[in-house]
């Protein structure tokens, strides 16, 4: 059991694990910012589009001979839904295509040239100098 607890430690507090979590903590609040602005924002003004109240209560009624449970086809939230998923889905693209492209600019910056080594320059100046011998 000892063992077991170790190896879990050393799995948990790797980088690559508490940055996902991070990651997850952090996409559970941009799920919240953007189911906000879908129900409050982009659908009510669909809705004014379409001349309808509240577009998440767009539904097909299947059976309704039974007050109690009426049941329905509730297209209306499933659009919601694709909003929701188009939003995240654009908002993700543009973060990676960012990303991608300031990684690009940084692998084109030009390294500096490396210092040669005391080898290279004592040789350097020897030529350099039987050139001058000779000229």
């Amino acid at each position: 059991m000892k063992k077991f607890i170790e190896d879990f430690k050393k799995f948990a507090l790797k980088g690559n694990v508490v940055d996902m979590a991070v990651g997850v903590i952090i996409g559970g609040a941009f799920n919240k910012i953007v189911t906000s602005l879908v129900n409050d924002v982009v659908m009510p003004a669909l809705s004014m589009l379409i001349g309808n109240k509240n577009l998440a209560d767009l539904q097909y009624v299947v059976d309704a001979s039974n007050p109690d449970a009426i049941i329905s086809i509730k297209y209306g939230l499933f659009l919601q839904n694709i909003v929701d998923f188009l939003i995240i889905a654009l908002t993700i693209f543009i973060i990676i295509r960012v990303m991608g492209n300031l990684q690009r600019k940084k692998e084109e910056e030009p390294k500096p040239a490396p210092k040669p080594s005391n080898e290279e320059v004592l040789l350097t100046e020897i030529r350099d100098l039987l050139k001058e011998k000779n000229n």
